[in-house]
């Protein structure tokens, strides 16, 4: 084969590499545009990254994180998904069924690595647990970006500002802010009109009852959980209890009288059992709440920092 047949032959070849590799920019001599609103940097939980682009293979770990990515539109960003609490939203069931499930409960490192992401979002901190390899800074070094949500590492008490601030964070990371900013907006607006017809009753004090036998595992201080018993007209027993969640004793919840209970509806204990357990114990037959038989349910999803809450807080001022 003669030189200029064998440069020919090379070029025709090369043709069409080039033009699915570039998008104009050989052409034009300029760099491909990058993505509105990225390069962005954002602090989570005291991790600092910046995202060039939005990731495109998400995995979420936990229901509250899952969620928050489907009500933004971004199944299509998910590689996968790990851990329910309870049920998905009827609104979200089609769009996560078609996301490939890891594990039911966390995924093992290998496994989660196998889905290829290059993003994980946890809802609780469990997600990032060093001894199960799983660590932020272990993703890292794969090359894995991530984010844990905000009451994850929270500092302080976790209100609905947190929600909102958590939603806008994770819209930005992936580029649809705009859909964040929507959700918001008709939160607030909700929530505002569910606090108006909620005011100006005496708070009815409050015990919520996640599970446990010989403490009892309830809804502290610094947790979402706390500021949705407030907003729905209730007061929560142990909102000095500095933690999203903490145990008690039972000593302590005769002592503090709630008047209703609200149980957790979650994993293989029903909420009949639950109910059945709290009425039968002796310890518990002076409660004004066992008493008069005062109970509400929420599902565990409800009463976490994801795009449940405001309409938690409608659910529980309806029993309340």
């Amino acid at each position: 084969m003669s030189r200029a047949l064998r440069v020919l032959t090379a070029a025709a070849l090369l043709a069409p590499l080039a033009a699915c590799g570039s998008s104009g920019s050989a052409d034009s001599g300029k760099p491909a545009a990058k993505a509105a609103g990225f390069p962005y940097t954002v602090t989570n939980c005291g991790v600092r990254t910046t995202y060039d682009a939005p990731p495109e293979r998400a995995v979420t770990m936990n229901q509250h994180a899952t969620e928050v990515m489907l009500e933004l539109g971004l199944k299509d960003r998910l590689a996968g998904t790990a851990y329910l609490d309870d049920k998905v939203l009827p609104k979200y069931e089609k769009a996560y069924d078609s996301v490939p499930v890891l594990a039911k409960e966390y995924p093992s490192y290998e496994k989660l690595l196998a889905a290829n992401p290059d993003f994980v979002y946890g809802g609780y901190a469990s997600a990032f647990l060093a001894g199960d390899g799983r660590s932020r800074s272990a993703l890292a070094k794969s090359g894995i970006k991530s984010r844990l949500n905000i009451e994850g590492c929270a500092k302080r008490a976790v209100s609905m500002d947190d929600v909102y601030r958590e939603v806008r964070e994770v819209g930005s990371t992936f580029g649809v802010r705009e859909r964040a900013d929507r959700w918001v907006s008709g939160a607030k607006r909700e929530l505002a009109a569910t606090e108006k017809k909620a005011k100006g009753g005496k708070p009815a004090s409050v015990f919520v009852y996640d599970s446990g036998d010989k403490t009892a595992f309830t809804l502290g201080g610094r947790g979402i959980g706390n500021d949705i018993v407030e907003r729905a007209g209730g007061r929560n027993v142990f909102a000095d209890v500095d933690k999203s969640f903490g145990d008690a004793s039972w000593e302590k919840v005769v002592e503090r009288k709630p008047e209703v209970i609200v149980i957790l509806d979650y994993g293989a204990t029903t909420v009949a059992q639950k109910k059945r357990r709290l009425l039968d114990d002796p310890v518990l037959a002076d409660v004004p709440a066992i008493r008069n038989k005062r109970f509400a349910v929420l599902p565990l999803s409800d009463a976490v920092t994801g795009v449940r809450a405001p309409e938690a807080v409608k659910k529980l001022a309806a029993q309340l």
